[in-house]
């Protein structure tokens, strides 16, 4: 096995090779949109290059198809599964970094009255669209998925509160 540096991307790549089975790079872009999009984002290209270091370094083996379009389809190998199941039993902290744009424009002096409106409008229409997800498929998810659905529900509800409160505040304070 080459020296590979994991990084979290390729583990969501393996994540997603397991939970399939077997996944060519395309199964697995679409998957990650399908389902991690929401907390996890992951660039197209940055998959197919994943996919490329792993079987590189013998975590993933690859067959390719006969029928179709010739591709290749990846599956996980034993190194691959052991890579993986260390991961998801390693409990190592590592801080969250939020990545919201409305809050970055905010620290450089963005005006919360036309910040806070469409912020506000957009996450709690996400918000919406997360409690239905919940209430149609809830039970058809395994306990984690429904775990990270839960954190998206609450991340929603804190944002909702905080852009409400933000415009709030900015309706509360004269012209400066």
């Amino acid at each position: 096995m080459a020296d590979a540096r994991l990084t979290t991307a390729s583990y969501l790549v393996l994540g997603i090779i397991d939970k399939l089975g077997e996944a060519s790079a395309y199964d697995v872009k679409g998957e990650a949109a399908r389902t991690v999009a929401p907390f996890w984002s992951v660039p197209h290209a940055q998959v197919y290059a994943q996919c490329d270091r792993l079987l590189d370094a013998g975590l993933l083996s690859q067959v390719r198809q006969e029928s179709g379009r010739n591709r290749r389809v990846l599956a996980l190998t034993d190194e691959g599964r052991a890579a993986l199941r260390g991961w998801l039993d390693d409990s190592e902290f590592v801080p969250v970094e939020a990545r919201e744009r409305g809050i970055l424009k905010l620290w450089f002096g963005g005006e919360p009255g036309v910040l806070g409106p469409v912020q506000l409008g957009e996450h709690r229409r996400t918000l919406a669209e997360y409690e239905e997800l919940a209430e149609t498929v809830g039970e058809l998810l395994t306990r984690g998925q429904r775990d990270a659905l839960e954190f998206g529900i609450r991340y929603e509800r804190m944002m909702v509160d905080f852009w409400g409160w933000v415009q709030r505040r900015d309706e509360d304070t004269p012209d400066r």
